[in-house]
């Protein structure tokens, strides 16, 4: 490509000149100027050897004067169009030999692992260039957050809520999936003002929307972790607060960090667990030495954005106010690490016989619990809801078992495709999970027998019930599967006796 061979290329021009047809033959790399005198000899031009003919040598008429400029400028078009012709075949020759290569490595033997392994790869890397903007904090090798740009009026539009939705909001009923991102952060919005933290803290009510923005656009469109699991997880808790009475019996600050970590508590979620992460030596596992490194990002990405003025909706409380809210706020989302599930709930057990809301370790502990149950509350809700969140977890379970055997990580048991089923996940996250953990709560807030307790008992009866049904019809399939291999069994045999 570009050789000598290629720049000694001859080219040849026919010019038609007092009815005779003239062959003009210059070489490719010929510049105008040596264009325009082969021209002018042509055509029986006077022309110097600089494209120049001196006044005092020549006697030219206007029609010469025109002809000659004419020559001037074809000659120039002449060279330029083939400059433009080379480069286009030095393209062209570039694109053969690619494609010729494709040719070659398509001829290869490649395993099926491997190319999703290549596709997957590309996929996370134009993830991580189109994602967000300059955080330090990414699971991959960059972590951006998407910060919104300053404006005066954020560009979600205010909803007014109906009273029937500001009933709606305050149960574990409520259904989740009728609302879109917009009317969500309104529902947001709305929760804030109704509990009285914007008073409280003295949010500028603009600040709140560009904040709400910020969150949403820093939750990524996982097919669980993402802006509604968001939602979802903070309608509980604003329902958990009206029907366990909580503003009676905590401080707006403690209701304020309870709804900000819940609002933030997944912020960035990748769509692997702590458990990939560590397995794959990711840079976040590396970061945070394989301590909650999912959790200890969500932290990060959270008070990335309050770090930013415009988003900062804490701007106006004092110093040690917001240490305050922080460190409330960092222990919330760190507790929300299953890993710690058997710890906190031991903890709460041996406080809730005694229980004291003057007592702050007590309530830090009961913030814990409150989180806890909310992040995983989707069965409390009725089942058309909740079977939804199932699906969803399902898929984004699946797809890091795939992505285990692909990279010949160690398998997570209950996210393998090949022998898991909804209703056994269901049934075991049911009975040895949540209703350990919301039994032990309702022992401190009875009134959340009615409403959530029994719900996830009916569930647990359901997906039981779907249980022996899958176990019934697998026995049928097995025991006709026996029939038809021992009919043929005995068909074989009669043929050879005979």
């Amino acid at each position: 490509m570009g050789s000598a061979a290629s720049t000694n290329r001859q080219k040849t021009i026919y010019v038609e000149v007092d009815g005779k047809v003239q062959k003009v033959i210059f070489r490719q790399q010929s510049s105008s100027n040596v264009m325009k005198r082969l021209l002018c000899a042509t055509v029986g031009l006077p022309c110097s050897p600089y494209g120049i003919v001196p006044q005092a040598a020549f006697q030219r008429s206007d029609k010469e004067d025109v002809f000659q400029n004419i020559l001037t400028q074809v000659s120039e078009e002449f060279s330029r169009a083939f400059r433009i012709s080379e480069l286009k075949r030095e393209v062209c020759d570039r694109l053969t030999v690619l494609e010729r290569r494709v040719e070659v490595e398509g001829q290869k033997v490649l395993s099926i692992d491997t190319c999703k392994n290549e596709l997957r790869q590309l996929r996370d890397e134009l993830e991580k260039r189109n994602h967000r903007l300059n955080c330090p904090c990414r699971c991959y090798q960059s972590v951006e957050v998407r910060m919104n740009p300053r404006k005066d009026v954020p560009s979600y539009p205010k909803y007014t809520l109906s009273s029937e939705t500001i009933d709606a909001l305050k149960k574990p009923t409520f259904d989740v999936w009728r609302w879109e991102y917009n009317e969500m952060l309104s529902c947001l919005e709305f929760m804030y003002h109704e509990l009285g933290l914007v008073r409280e803290f003295n949010m500028n009510p603009i600040t709140l929307k560009r904040w709400l923005l910020c969150i949403q656009e820093n939750y990524r469109n996982n097919p669980f972790h993402n802006f509604r699991h968001c939602f979802c997880v903070t309608q509980m808790m604003y329902g958990m607060i009206h029907l366990c009475q909580l503003q009676e019996r905590m401080t707006l600050l403690q209701l304020g960090a309870l709804m900000t970590a819940a609002v933030c508590h997944d912020l960035d979620h990748p769509g692997y667990n702590n458990t990939y992460q560590i397995n794959a030596h990711t840079e976040l596992a590396i970061r945070y030495n394989d301590v909650s490194p999912l959790e200890n990002h969500h932290c990060a990405v959270a008070f990335q954005i309050l770090a930013q003025p415009e988003n900062n909706i804490f701007s106006n409380v004092t110093p040690e106010a917001f240490k305050q809210i922080r460190q409330a706020i960092i222990c919330l989302i760190l507790a929300t690490d299953m890993a710690k599930h058997g710890d906190i709930l031991e903890s709460f057990r041996q406080t809730v016989s005694n229980f004291d809301f003057s007592n702050e370790d007590h309530v830090k502990t009961l913030q814990m619990m409150l989180i806890k149950c909310c992040d995983i509350s989707n069965e409390v809700r009725p089942s058309e809801v909740a079977e939804p969140w199932v699906d969803c977890l399902l898929e984004e379970y699946f797809m890091q078992s795939d992505r285990e055997k692909m990279e010949g990580l160690p398998v997570t048991p209950f996210m393998d495709r090949d022998t898991v089923t909804k209703p056994k996940a269901q049934i075991g996250f049911i009975k040895f999970v949540l209703l350990p953990l919301f039994e032990t709560m309702m022992k401190l807030f009875p009134q959340i027998e009615e409403a959530m307790v029994r719900p996830l008992q009916e569930a647990r009866d359901h997906y039981e019930e779907l249980m022996q049904l899958e176990e019934a019809m697998a026995e049928v399939q097995q025991k006709k599967t026996a029939v038809l291999s021992s009919g043929g069994g005995r068909r074989k045999r009669s043929s050879e006796t005979a």
